[in-house]
């Protein structure tokens, strides 16, 4: 396994790598993906060039002849060699079966390891040829058409992704030597980002997004490393990078479709929103409302929902006032039959409140304690235990004590039924200790409550006893 960051080596000496006299061919390629619809970004589709020129049809065995390293031949003679490794690196065999190109195989990953060690190292200095040759190779490796996912497989829409075998791609030992090519040539420093941003371009990147959709979380891990290199890297990419993100984020909200890469993708977007200028733009809060917000309701939420807080959260610390729209949405997406996904709910809604200002948290305290009061009433005890441990929370205390004259009143209800019949002890403690903290708070609104409350329920008892009475006399006569 490779380590994703290494060190370059002391004491190397670059040596550029003459190229023979000719054109520099494009290094655009065409992704062949099997289960993904074509990318719009700002209503203009991307139009992908042809495939590439460079041979990658299997050779008949023993063609593949092993080469000399690149150290051991004159400077001269290294950049038809470089090319020839490119070449032989081409070259796509079937993982499948293991015994079937053995050699040829072994021989391609020798060529990829000294091609990485060529690139950390930085011992010998890439030309624009060589450079533009390395990207078409490795388009060439990593564009490829995925296997189709599980569900497009059974044709079942509502398969639990959790109970779905984990894909893992049989050609990744040679997959992953050419990502890590990719990844060298990207953070080095001898890259000079001119040159590289003519062959890492908004294509390339485009395709590097549309591999997200792999199962393989190996491949997953990788990708989500090199996009977060290029965004830092390539000025150029990052609005591109921003919508070509948000696109996926849509269709997956709107079209239902399964994206294994989302947890990835929220990840890179969490580091970006961290760099957000304040005060925010227009264009990033419409992201929050229209992409981020709405990524709360599909039902895999949970596989992806940690990222998808910290990414929310993220909004909310860089400007207090977006703390009503998030918490609007939430409730707004609030489940209703699903237990697992409420408890995921109320976790980032702490975490959203204790950024939450006073007079935003006035806008929604009415809705907000609403809701929380019917997790307190609920049958499930996680869920009853999430919403009342809102109070060991110093933040939410302040607040609600602050606004204890409109809370108090919504909630009363929800804590005294909670006492007298809730079927977990644990439950019943944790309401008793709330309940208490109100009386500490202010006594006499909570004996207010406490009379509203009592009057309430005789005036309920009364019509039930009107009812009995009217449906006796009903009998009564009948008989």
């Amino acid at each position: 396994m490779f380590k994703i960051i290494k060190g370059k080596k002391k004491g190397s000496k670059q040596e550029a790598i003459e190229p023979p006299p000719g054109p520099n061919p494009s290094s655009d390629v065409t992704v062949n993906h099997a289960s993904r619809s074509a990318m719009v970004i700002d209503q203009q589709p991307i139009v992908r060039p042809p495939l590439t020129t460079l041979s990658t049809s299997p050779p008949q065995p023993g063609v593949v002849e092993i080469l000399p390293m690149l150290k051991d031949v004159p400077v001269a003679d290294r950049h038809v060699l470089f090319l020839k490794k490119l070449q032989i690196c081409s070259y796509i065999f079937d993982f499948t079966d293991t015994l079937k190109n053995t050699m040829e195989k072994e021989i391609k990953k020798q060529n990829l390891l000294e091609l990485v060690e060529l690139v950390q190292s930085g011992s010998s200095k890439m030309n624009e040829i060589m450079q533009g040759e390395m990207i078409k190779m490795i388009s060439l490796n990593i564009f490829r058409c995925l296997p189709p996912q599980a569900h497009e497989n059974t044709g079942t829409e509502n398969l639990d992704p959790e109970e779905d075998d984990m894909f893992l791609d049989p050609s990744w030992p040679h997959l992953q030597v050419v990502y890590e090519l990719l990844l060298r040539y990207v953070v080095s420093s001898d890259t000079d980002t001119k040159v590289a941003k003519r062959y890492l371009n908004h294509s390339f990147v485009l395709n590097l997004l549309d591999l997200f959709d792999t199962e393989d979380p190996r491949e997953r891990e990788y990708l989500k490393t090199i996009l977060h290199r290029v965004y830092g890297k390539f000025m150029v990419h990052r609005p591109f990078i921003r919508k070509a993100i948000n696109n996926i984020f849509y269709r997956f909200i709107f079209e239902t479709e399964r994206h294994p890469g989302i947890s990835e993708l929220l990840e890179i977007l969490g580091s970006i929103i961290n760099g957000f200028a304040v005060p925010m733009k227009e264009e990033h809060k419409l992201f929050l409302s229209r992409a981020l917000i709405p990524l709360h309701k599909p039902k895999s939420v949970n596989l992806y929902h940690q990222q998808l807080s910290y990414c929310v959260t993220q909004f909310v610390e860089k400007d207090y006032k977006l703390a009503d729209i998030v918490i609007k949405g939430l409730l707004k997406y609030w489940p209703v039959t699903n237990c697992g996904k409420e408890i995921l709910f109320l976790g980032e809604l702490e975490e959203v409140l204790d950024a939450t200002q006073p007079v935003e948290f006035q806008r929604v305290m009415l809705p907000l304690f609403r809701r929380i009061g019917r997790c307190i009433n609920s049958t499930h005890f996680q869920v009853a235990e999430r919403a009342l441990f809102l109070w060991n929370n110093e933040r939410v205390v302040t607040l609600i004590a602050q606004n204890r004259h409109m809370i108090l009143p919504i909630i009363f209800e929800s804590l005294e039924k909670n006492i007298q019949g809730h079927w977990n002890q644990s439950i019943n403690e944790l309401t008793t200790n709330v309940r208490r903290m109100f009386i500490e708070m202010d006594p006499d609104l909570f004996e207010e409550c406490q009379t509203r409350y009592m009057d309430k329920e005789a005036m309920v008892n009364e019509k039930v006893k009107q009812r009995e009475l009217t449906w006796k006399k009903l009998e009564s006569i009948a008989s």
